[in-house]
């Protein structure tokens, strides 16, 4: 009995001790499984003018509205510009452009001006020249702030369109 006993807290030991690193199969060790690049990489990506990486940081991946508004303003528009140009040059790419709107108001609209949002830039990159069939919308409203506080600081923040860029899918 004596010898089962110290079986069974060296095989609980062993056990816990295999828990210890979690980074033991090629993770980032934060426990999520996901492995780093490393800056050499991340900078590759984002050098690489062909990459998701470089339209969202050197292009930019958002705009901005005003409170209640989808007009776009001469700086959206300017930014979808250079958007428009990176889409048309890389075409193995679609884009998916979320509607954001801040926490006033309710959700139903919200998701309806999140949904106006995003149409607006929709229809923006099409009239530049982007083809429609590799564009899609969707809106969260206020469902997924950036930024959480009551204050404009934060509200600003939140009313946005964001495009995300994707693998074209073949259908």
């Amino acid at each position: 009995m004596m010898n089962l006993t110290k079986a069974t807290i060296l095989i609980g030991a062993l056990a816990l001790s295999a828990c210890t690193n979690p980074d033991r199969f090629g993770g980032t060790g934060d426990g999520t499984g996901t492995v780093a690049l490393d800056n050499a990489d991340q900078q590759a990506g984002v050098n690489d003018v062909t990459s998701p990486e470089y339209f969202s940081q050197a292009i930019g991946d958002r705009v901005f509205f005003e409170v209640d508004q989808v007009t776009l303003t001469s700086t959206a528009r300017a930014t979808l510009d250079a958007q428009a140009e990176w889409l048309i040059g890389n075409v193995d790419y679609i884009a998916i452009i979320e509607g954001h709107a801040d926490e006033q108001g309710t959700r139903e609209y919200n998701i309806a001006l999140g949904d106006r949002r995003s149409n607006a830039v929709r229809d923006y990159l099409v009239s530049k020249g982007v083809p429609s069939a590799r564009l899609r919308t969707l809106s969260y409203g206020k469902e997924r702030p950036v930024a959480t506080c009551s204050d404009e600081s934060c509200y600003s923040q939140n009313r946005r369109a964001v495009t995300v860029i994707s693998v074209a899918s073949i259908s």
